[in-house]
């Protein structure tokens, strides 16, 4: 009776241990596994779909080792610091999400670079659009969070976009912008 209860121990250990040492060699491995297979066998009337295209920063992800995040706040909308953590957090998530299925080597390399983020700041709409431009050309992902408008802003407002590429690409698109 002993016996058995001392090798259940044993056993639960080990695997205890067995599966720590799986998630901190390839932590996201068995995740993105299942992930892709779920989207491939999604259907819609009959019809496989397709998962979407891999974004061209994957290719750099092979090459390429520190990468970063960019939030580019909105400074004329005067948001309050609260609306800000709020909307720079949507804006990370919305990327993350993105990367998650499109370039998922990209979103590895960020992890893996301690997942470091920036904060600046930009005078405009008109400016943040601009530079969502130069960052796709640059084949650089970006997410724009637009604003429901439920309390200091305008519904539909642009608010922050988040960046997400290697450092000196993404520092080639905002290095000229002031921290928050």
């Amino acid at each position: 009776m002993d016996i058995s209860w001392l090798s259940a121990i044993l056993v639960g250990a080990g695997c205890l241990a067995l599966g720590y040492y799986i998630g901190e060699r390839h932590p996201a491995f068995f995740f993105f596994q299942t992930r892709k297979a779920k989207e491939t066998s999604v259907s819609n009337g009959g019809k496989k779909t397709k998962p979407k295209e891999t974004l061209e920063i994957e290719k750099l992800a092979d090459i390429m080792d520190d990468f970063k995040m960019v939030l580019v706040v909105r400074n004329d909308l005067k948001m309050g610091k609260g609306k800000i953590a709020a909307q720079c957090s949507h804006a990370t998530l919305g990327l993350y999400k993105k990367l998650l299925r499109r370039a998922p080597k990209a979103l590895d390399r960020w992890e893996t670079s301690a997942q470091p983020k920036v904060v600046v700041k930009i005078e405009s709409e008109e400016d943040m659009l601009v530079l969502q431009e130069r960052a796709k050309s640059l084949k650089l992902p970006t997410h724009i969070t637009i604003d429901a408008g439920r309390t200091q802003i305008a519904p539909n407002s642009r608010t922050v976009m988040a960046i997400l590429g290697p450092v000196e690409v993404v520092d080639d698109v905002t290095g000229g912008l002031r921290l928050l």
